[in-house]
């Protein structure tokens, strides 16, 4: 049909029908809330460069699960920031048992059971050089040895209860080395997430000022283990290797600026696919919103929105709560 017969605003006329219409929704079911937690009580410490965004001490991790359950947001990614005592080169203090993300995986599993934890694997933290990984006399990161360390840490986070591993080093082999120490751990249901088309971003910074890597990283860059922003071919090939390592759910590294990724991803491979609204989108959206320059809830959902659109099953973003409060009403 042509114009006048086809009148594509008739179906825009009123909401009943824009309603019915609609191919993508977004509910709260969408949404994972990363959070950053440090040693101490009672503390928060807010991050400059992600207004709203703030490191947490246990007990208040605890107040905000509390708020997350409420919510209805299924699941937390836990990223700890150490002390710089606590860091070392071989990065040991990544699988201490009674380490801060060991200890906070156990206090939110023994008190939300139904909320699920996710936690990050990879050394940055843990790390002298801010590196991913142990490195060499060059200052070039060992791809094999930084491994069984990521095994270790894996191991000890299922150990505490994580229900969700996400190895977010881009190491090669990493994927199928934790899947069998998890099997031969009898973890057999412990799930991975991994990091598979993570890209050399600059839009990482703020999230490094919060975990306290990027003084230790300073002028050095991610470039030979992290993917390079023009390729598209090589993030499928990437995906393709970590799930037959045994990922069970994989996921696209910025969000918004890759979209085009996260569509090839979920139609070529048709795989738990998800993508991360990461710092520097966050900080830029917020500093627009702060100056009055763009509406925050209707920007925000418009910008969730698109993740869905593009087809990804879920979305770590830092407006998780903001988000599911309006989903709520």
């Amino acid at each position: 049909m042509t114009f006048p017969f086809a009148r594509m605003r008739r179906m825009r006329k009123d909401d009943f029908s824009r309603r019915l219409m609609r191919e993508h929704r977004l509910s709260a079911d969408d949404l994972i809330y990363p959070m950053f937690v440090i040693e101490g009580q009672n503390t928060r410490e807010a991050v400059p460069s992600m207004p709203g965004v703030a490191r947490v001490t246990l007990d208040l991790l605890k107040e905000e699960a509390a708020e997350l359950v409420a919510l209805g947001i299924p699941m937390v990614a836990l990223f700890p920031v150490l002390a710089s005592d606590n860091k070392s080169l071989m990065a040991e203090e990544a699988y201490n048992p009674d380490g801060l993300a060991q200890r906070a995986i156990r206090m939110l599993r023994e008190n939300f059971p139904e909320l699920g934890v996710m936690t990050d694997v990879a050394l940055d933290p843990f790390t002298t050089h801010g590196q991913d990984g142990i490195i060499d006399d060059d200052g070039y990161v060992l791809n094999d040895i930084t491994v069984d360390v990521l095994v270790k840490q894996a191991l000890s986070h299922a150990q505490a209860g994580a229900q969700v591993i996400a190895p977010s080093d881009m190491m090669d082999g990493r994927i199928g080395a934790i899947r069998e120490a998890l099997e031969l751990e009898g973890f057999i249901n412990t799930r991975i997430m991994a990091y598979s088309a993570k890209y050399a971003s600059a839009y990482y910074g703020p999230f490094r000022d919060a975990v306290g890597s990027s003084g230790n990283l300073g002028k050095g860059n991610k470039f030979t283990y992290q993917m390079d922003p023009a390729n598209t071919d090589e993030a499928i090939r990437e995906v393709l290797l970590d799930l037959e390592e045994g990922a069970d759910m994989v996921m696209v590294k910025p969000g918004m600026p890759y979209l085009d990724v996260v569509r090839r991803v979920k139609s070529e491979l048709g795989v738990p696919t998800y993508a991360y609204q990461v710092s520097g989108e966050y900080a830029m959206q917020m500093a627009a919103f702060e100056n009055g320059w763009l509406d925050k809830d209707q920007v925000m959902m418009e910008s969730l929105l698109a993740f869905k659109r593009a087809g990804a099953d879920g979305i770590l973003t830092y407006f998780a709560k903001d988000a599911a409060r309006l989903l709520k009403g």
